[in-house]
Formats: C-alpha cells, structure tokens, sequence
C-alpha cells in the first residue's frame, strides 16, 4: 500500500516566527512552502505584508507570495482553487508546507468551503437600499419570504447578513444556506497532517512587533506605500488597507509624524494579532501549540 501524501500546516499570530519554521522544515525535508495569508498574495507588499524575502525565497520553493495584483480581491475560494492547483500539480513525495496567519484558508483547506458564487454588485446594492427603508420586523419578515431558513439563523436584523442572504437568493435563485449545507470535503482528506499553532510569549509577541515595524520603514516599507498609492487604487480594496499603508499614507500626506505612524501601525499590529490568537484557540484548540 502507498504511503500517504504529507503535509505540515503552520499557523499562528503575525510576528510569531512562523515563516523561519516554514523555512527550516522546507530546507531539511525538501518541502514547497505554501503561503497562507491573505495579504502576502499582494504583489506590490513585500514589506509591508512581512512576506519571506529575496534571499530566502531563493532558499526553498515557495508558492503564492506576490502573485496577485493589489487591484484586485483574493477570496478564499480563489486562494483555494490555487491551492488545489498546487497539490495536483505536486509530486506524491513531496512535502507540503502551508504556512501563514488566515484562519479561513486554513478552515477551508481541511473542511472545506462554501463556493457561493460571486452576487453582481447592483443586486447588492439595490437590497441595501430596499432594506435601509424597513425596520427590524420588516427585514426579518422579507427575508423569511425568501430564506426561510437564513431568517431562523438570524436572532436579529443583522442588516449585513440579511442583505447578503436576499442577495445570493436573487442573484442565483438557490438560498445563501443551500451552498453552506453542501457537502463538503477538504483538500487534504487523503493527506498524513501534522498541525501546529505558534503561541509565544505575549509579551515576547508585542516586542517583535515593535522591533519589525521599525525595521520595515528601513527595508522600503515607505516606498511600497508611494508605489501603492501611485496606482490610485480603489481604497475599499483588501491591499489597501494593510496594517501600515494607511498609517504610512497619512504620514506621506502629512497628517500625522513619523513617529505616529510607526505607533498606530504597531498598535493595530498587537490588536491585529490578538484576533488571530483568539480565533486559533477557538477554531483549532485541538492543534498542538509551540512557544
């Protein structure tokens, strides 16, 4: 009987030491290292987005780091799709390193993930507007007209939730729960996995922070940002609202210092991080933990 295929999932907050471990384990095994963040997709980001750099990009094989433009949206669903097209396209033998801080890739990756189909814009829009005009017992009742079932799940008019459900049901005819309850499968069902939580020291986390925010603006972090903001970008657009463009961006405009910049972007960096904890020990408080 053949052995199974291998792969070894890193996740962890940002500044936790996941892309040195990815790298060693690549480097001793022989592995392709699979970026599973959602901003080291963006092309323009290097800095900024913490991505591996030149030299240890050189170092190992790795995958899905700077390959989508800034102009656009990744979803998950897209970042999944690339992920499968790396798995078929990857020797039996070969270990797989996934590595990186979207606990939604990672979800998706072994669960699965609902491929609702993307709603046009202008059905979005129009229920927004629809529903700005009704209270909550006038949303809830529209939207039990046409998602019974989306109307049980919401204990209130969550407005958002509502517009998205009426939208996916207009859109497509099918009901926004139809796609959720699909049977689903993660890409690595036929996989041996070994998975692993980064978890520092918190105050150990907060102090790498603050050292690599300082050491970006000395690597190019600012002219990432001119170049970013040279392209007049749709400021709604996922790259655009990277920890540190908006700080630095204000900064260039001349509305705030230096100094606050790197303080604003290392405070959203702890929060940012904080998120990323919480939501690893809730989603995955069964992965082994590492310091």
């Amino acid at each position: 009987m053949a052995s199974r295929r291998r792969a070894v999932l890193i996740a962890g907050p940002t500044a936790s030491g996941k892309s040195a471990l990815a790298l060693a384990l690549a480097q001793e095994h022989g592995g392709i290292i699979v970026n599973t963040d959602a901003m080291q997709v963006y092309d323009t980001l290097q800095v900024v987005t913490a991505r591996p750099s030149a030299e240890e990009m050189t170092l190992a094989d790795h995958r899905l780091y700077g390959t989508v433009p800034t102009a656009t949206r990744f979803s998950t669903g897209q970042w999944l799709t690339a992920a499968a097209d790396i798995i078929s396209a990857t020797s039996p033998d070969q270990l797989l390193i996934f590595v990186g801080g979207t606990g939604l890739y990672f979800d998706a990756l072994v669960n699965g993930f609902a491929d609702v189909p993307a709603v046009p814009p202008e059905f979005t829009a129009a229920i927004q507007q629809e529903v700005e005009r009704l209270d909550g017992a006038q949303r809830l009742a529209l939207l039990e007209r046409e998602d019974p079932d989306a109307a049980r799940m919401l204990k209130v008019a969550d407005p958002q939730r509502l517009i998205r459900a009426l939208a996916v049901k207009r859109a497509t005819g099918r009901t926004l729960s139809s796609y959720q309850n699909a049977t689903q499968t993660g890409l690595l069902r036929d996989f041996e996995i070994q998975r692993i939580v980064l978890d520092p020291n918190r105050q150990l986390l907060r102090e790498r922070i603050a050292r690599r925010f300082e050491a970006m603006f000395a690597e190019g972090a600012v002219e990432e940002v001119k170049a970013l903001l040279a392209l007049d970008l749709d400021p709604g657009l996922p790259a655009m609202k990277a920890i540190g463009v908006p700080e630095i961006a204000d900064w260039l405009a001349g509305r705030s210092s230096r100094e606050d910049a790197v303080r604003l972007a290392t405070t959203a960096t702890h929060q940012y991080a904080k998120r990323q904890g919480t939501w690893f020990r809730n989603r995955f408080g069964d992965w082994p933990r590492r310091n």
